[in-house]
């Protein structure tokens, strides 16, 4: 007899048992979760910082896009003119007054909170004790949560009547009583972000001078201030950004007459001011809208300009040293 041929099924049991995939596709499972657990935060973060950098481009879009129109309408000479009267025939939009209004106060509340901030600093960060350091901080961190409604008040109440019987003006709400506000308000700003600068610098460089022979004042003047200076110009900055986007407080104590002046003893009007004024009954997708939208993009420009130069201020003093 000739030998037979194994059928196919046969041949597949003569081959044996199939393999057993599971302890294979149990331990990849493992593997998987381990790997999802020790990466989480990457996607997520990701996520986070993608949703915050689409939020801001939307935002960007958006104020840029309805304020394009006032360059077609009234065109950009018009729009930095030095009358605005919306409701005038003809209505004029000049937004210089709104201009040089903000850069007014704004300035002169840097001049009294950067000294001011600046002094505060250097006493948390090289001469106060340990103790007081901390009352000295709470109490700056307590100025910086007051709401600006509060500043507001505090000006209109006290600030402007004062100013009002000293120079013997008929109303105390000007420039002045706006830019003491806001020095008052920029201050807890600019005091945290120069005594981080100041407390970043190395102790090798306290020490060193100290070694030479100079004195704690000598070493703050020549080597503890020249060492973190681009910080404190980044703290100088950041505060002008607070400053030049206040709004309720200025609105309740600048005086809001859209005007070019160069008194401090006036009343101005400023960029948020106007907005805050005169947008609730502002007629949707007119000229006078369009143009309100544009002093916000001039706004926002300023601001991620000052925030800019603040950061690229602190990035200069991380390299220089070394962190």
């Amino acid at each position: 007899m000739g030998t037979r041929r194994p059928r196919k099924s046969e041949a597949r049991v003569v081959a044996g048992p199939p393999l057993d995939l599971r302890p294979v596709t149990q331990a990849g499972l493992r593997g998987l979760i381990q790997m999802i657990k020790e990466r989480w935060d990457r996607p997520v973060f990701l996520a986070l910082a993608s949703a915050s950098l689409v939020a801001l481009g939307l935002l960007v879009f958006f104020i840029f896009r309805e304020a394009a129109p006032v360059l077609r309408e009234i065109g950009l000479l018009s729009f930095l003119g030095p009358h605005w009267n919306p409701t005038g025939d003809p209505a004029s939009f000049g937004a210089l007054p709104m201009i040089a209004g903000s850069a007014m106060v704004t300035f002169a509340a840097l001049g009294l909170a950067v000294p001011l901030g600046y002094g505060a600093a250097v006493f948390i960060a090289e001469v106060a004790p340990g103790w007081l350091k901390d009352v000295a901080k709470s109490a700056l961190e307590l100025l910086a949560g007051i709401p600006s409604v509060i500043y507001g008040f505090f000006g209109l109440m006290v600030v402007a009547p004062f100013f009002q019987r000293a120079f013997g003006l008929s109303t105390g709400r000007t420039a002045l009583t706006a830019s003491v506000i806001l020095g008052i308000m920029a201050l807890p700003t600019v005091a945290s972000l120069a005594e981080d600068a100041l407390t970043a610098v190395p102790n090798s460089y306290r020490e060193a001078s100290m070694a030479l022979g100079a004195t704690r004042w000598q070493t703050i003047r020549r080597v503890t201030f020249p060492a973190a200076f681009s910080g404190l110009i980044g703290a100088a900055i950041l505060g002008m950004g607070r400053a030049i986007g206040e709004t309720m407080a200025v609105l309740m104590v600048a005086g809001n007459a859209p005007q070019l002046t160069a008194s401090f003893l006036k009343p101005v009007r400023t960029l948020t001011g106007t907005i805050a004024l005169e947008m609730a009954e502002t007629p949707f997708g007119g000229t006078h809208y369009h143009a309100l939208f544009a002093l916000g993009a001039l706004l926002l420009l300023t601001t991620l300009v000052t925030n800019g130069l603040a950061e690229w201020f602190r990035g200069r003093l991380a390299r220089k040293h070394g962190r």
